[in-house]
């Protein structure tokens, strides 16, 4: 009984840290996160709207590379201004050395242009975790029913450089436009790469 009693809190602690993964042509998890301004951001209420998902960490050299090349900032000011709802997530988990407060993480993303729609705190990592997010950045573009089209990288420049952007075949910005022109994606789900998510 002791030993199966182990078994037991082993697996629930291994399944409590899991990570899941999800795909292209399934149903984007629902979540409601609290944004750094304190106002609640609930996934299912945007539904009749392409949606981005961003997964962010200021600490992480890939992501500083999209946002002081600018190259994060005009994509999600671009695609703001053509109705997409660009949402900004930070799964570092509270405790962590890498842990950004709301004043914080509003303050970096205001110093470095950032526009989402809104910029959230998934302070247990239960958001990230559940859509299997596992580098920043890692992103996601969800069509207006809810379904997920594009899971994976923002671009196939695995560098810090900040150059590399210039040259790099931006795959959000591709399944966006084929979205937006009611096409199928045509690279729908790709390799993240960055910086792990600080579970």
């Amino acid at each position: 009984m002791k030993r199966f009693l182990l078994l037991l809190v082993g697996f629930l602690f291994i399944n409590a840290n899991t990570v899941l993964a999800v795909n292209p042509g399934q149903p984007a998890p629902d979540f409601t996160l609290t944004d750094v301004s304190g106002k609640s951001v609930r996934l299912s209420e945007l539904k009749g709207k392409y949606v981005v998902l961003e997964w962010v960490n200021p600490d992480c050299p890939y992501v500083q590379k999209h946002y002081n090349s600018a190259n994060m900032p005009n994509l999600q000011k671009e695609y703001g201004g053509r109705q997409v709802t660009w949402l900004t997530i930070n799964s570092t988990r509270e405790g962590h050395s890498e842990f950004k407060s709301p004043q914080q993480m509003g303050g970096w993303m205001k110093e470095k242009g950032a526009a989402p729609a809104a910029t959230l705190l998934d302070r247990d990592s239960k958001v990230g975790k559940a859509y299997g997010a596992v580098t920043t950045p890692h992103m996601y573009v969800i069509d207006p029913k809810g379904t997920l089209v594009y899971v994976g990288a923002i671009d196939d420049k695995r560098s810090t450089n900040p150059a590399d952007v210039k040259t790099a075949k931006n795959y959000v910005r591709l399944a966006l436009e084929e979205s937006l022109a009611g096409k199928p994606v045509s690279t729908a789900s790709t390799t993240p790469y960055g910086c792990t998510v600080k579970y």
